[in-house]
């Protein structure tokens, strides 16, 4: 691994040099061009182009999902070319501030639980073991596009929701920084899987021996090694599958649920990036993965253009399995209601295999205007994520689910994307959803949908070494976050500041309604 980064370095160096001397030349040739008689020709013709360009051409469409189709294929990037940005200055070092060194771990805190997969649970009847969703990388086995569900692509996966951190660790090792030199990096990736660990001894099976073994193990390791020595941690981040809550076990009682991983004093010096994050301030929630994993924009533009012209029979839609063990849950109210709805289409994910294969329930999801998202066993739900790649305006009753987890992705502006129904007390609650929905005009509804339309890049993982050029995707996002987040704490070091302060606090108020009430 250290002589590919060393040879990625290398290749990079080289390719620096490079630049300043195609620089000289351009410089060289753009003189000589300037005073060429053609030059006047060729500046008259550009301003032609552009202002063809500029045109606004929507005013010719009057079917709003033709203005959008069309929209989508002019939208400028959300953000720079990667290459032009590091060619704007050949002189300045793109990587500075951004080189990340990945510690080479022993296997057994990584590679020995694929191996062993045979003995990992996702926690349902429909699989006995985590093995097909670690295959390709963590991306799950490829799925065929059955009856035009899915784009024309090889993009699409069985992906599980609790197979992040395999994929992360996949992508990182493509990662355009990265260092084998940790006194260069910004930050250091811990390539740990703490979901696969826990999800040994989630289900039936509590050894108490070994339920708490790897994390205390992990911390050990890492404080014995000279690169947390240089911020005592704190540059250090690793990523779950699972959600945050699953390793803070606050009490010794190994029978509660999850592992204290968290908890440790050297844990709590490092950031966690999670599918849902807790009330800790060093958790932090970046999206559950999808099962399309684009390799190329062209594949996003295309799935993007095909679900803006879909037409959405149903008005909304509920996918999910009850929770008849849970006495007047939301979700038991909502399934209730969406089968009484003439406008509803509700899926069952108790019933087969409607929500683990993807041709089934994106066909769904991409059939409805909205698609609820109550809490599930959590705040948070994988379907989220599938039903806005879908094209589907989500509707959130917990300000928990969505607005104030996943800061680095969604917007902030919560109306843009999505409808907001809070639900204090589901006992003394049942509004009428239909009702609600309804209560859109046609002008608001394509305007959300719009939104969530663009937020597809944002919200996807592409596939391992493909070459995004317009889009940062999930991954993109979320690096870029952690290497703010540890440059924060860097830069109270540097002011003498105490650099825990604001880094791992606890707010029991993360999750409230006081900021999203309507």
């Amino acid at each position: 691994m250290q002589r590919i980064i060393h040879s990625t370095t290398e290749s990079f160096l080289r390719y620096r040099n490079s630049l300043k001397e195609e620089k000289k030349m351009e410089k060289s040739i753009t003189r000589n061009f300037y005073g060429h008689p053609c030059f006047a020709i060729f500046i008259s013709f550009a301003l032609l182009i552009s202002t063809l360009l500029c045109f606004d051409y929507s005013t010719f469409f009057h079917n709003p999902s033709n203005v959008f189709t069309f929209f989508l294929a002019k939208q400028e990037n959300p953000v720079a070319n990667k290459a032009s940005l590091s060619n704007q200055n050949p002189d300045s070092d793109y990587c500075t501030g951004r080189y990340i060194y990945i510690h080479e771990l022993p296997s057994r805190f990584n590679n020995d639980f694929i191996k062993n997969c045979e003995v990992l649970t996702e926690g349902s009847d429909q699989h006995p073991n985590m093995c097909p969703y670690l295959e390709n990388f963590g991306f799950g086995l490829q799925v065929e596009n059955s009856n035009g569900a899915l784009s024309n692509s090889s993009s699409w996966y069985a992906t599980n929701q609790y197979s992040l951190e395999v994929i992360f660790h996949k992508k990182m090792k493509s990662y355009e920084c990265l260092t084998n030199d940790s006194s260069l990096a910004s930050a250091i990736f811990v390539p740990f899987y703490p979901g696969l660990d826990n999800s040994r001894f989630m289900f039936g099976n509590q050894n108490e021996t070994l339920k708490d073994f790897f994390g205390k193990d992990l911390v050990q390791w890492l404080s014995g090694k000279r690169e947390w020595k240089k911020m005592w941690g704190r540059d250090h981040f690793l990523v779950s599958g699972r959600i945050a809550w699953s390793y803070r076990r606050q009490i010794d009682n190994m029978s509660q649920w999850g592992s204290n991983f968290r908890v440790l004093p050297e844990s709590m010096n490092m950031s966690m990036l999670a599918t849902e994050a807790s009330s800790w301030s060093n958790d932090i929630a970046i999206p559950y993965p999808t099962p399309f994993h684009p390799s190329k924009d062209s594949e996003i533009l295309r799935w993007q253009r095909g679900i803006s012209k879909r037409k959405r029979p149903y008005l909304f839609t509920f996918t999910g399995a009850p929770r008849p063990q849970l006495d007047d849950s939301l979700r038991g109210k909502i399934i209730n209601h969406c089968q009484g709805s003439k406008f509803c289409k509700f899926l069952d994910c108790s019933n087969g295999d409607n929500c683990y294969n993807p041709s089934k329930f994106m066909r769904v999801l991409q059939n409805c205007v909205f698609c609820l998202q109550p809490p599930g066993d959590s705040h948070t739900r994988k379907s989220i994520f599938d039903s806005m790649l879908a094209g589907c305006i989500p509707v959130f009753f917990d300000a928990g689910s969505a607005y104030t987890q996943y800061l680095w992705h969604l917007p902030k502006n919560r109306t843009k994307y999505s409808v907001y129904i809070p639900v204090r007390d589901v006992k003394e609650w049942y509004p009428n959803i239909e009702k609600i929905l309804l209560g859109f005009s046609e002008q608001e509804v394509l305007a959300m949908r719009q939104e969530v339309i663009k937020l597809i890049p944002r919200i996807v993982y592409a596939y391992p070494g493909s070459k995004l050029e317009m889009f940062e995707d999930s991954f993109d996002i979320a690096v870029k976050g952690m290497l703010e987040r540890i440059e924060r704490v860097r830069e109270l070091m540097r002011n003498g500041s105490d650099p825990s302060l604001g880094f791992a606090h606890e707010d029991p108020y993360r999750y409230s309604f006081s900021d999203y009430q309507s």
